[in-house]
């Protein structure tokens, strides 16, 4: 079951954001899993909308990703409205 604060079009961009890099990164949500030291489940679910990501997750999943978490809090605050709706 999805909560609404979880399908929000602002809190998508958030894991948009998040897949995309994955994708051009080239990485498996299975291999993710792993350099987080995760369950697959756990980028799945995360990417399926079925679970909310903290900010914690959110730098870890960034710099498993080789990425550096500001510059990809600074692509999703692009994609998302003036105004965010939680």
């Amino acid at each position: 079951m999805q909560r609404g604060w979880v399908v929000s079009p602002d809190y998508r961009a958030v894991i948009d954001a998040l897949r995309n890099a994955r994708m051009q990164a080239g990485i498996s949500q299975r291999e993710l899993a792993r350099r987080l030291n995760k369950p697959p489940s756990f980028v799945n679910k995360s990417e399926q909308l079925e679970r909310r990501l903290d900010v914690l997750e959110f730098i870890a999943i960034a710099e498993a990703m080789g990425l550096q978490a500001d510059k990809l809090v600074k692509s999703v605050r692009a994609a998302l409205p003036d105004t965010i709706n939680l």
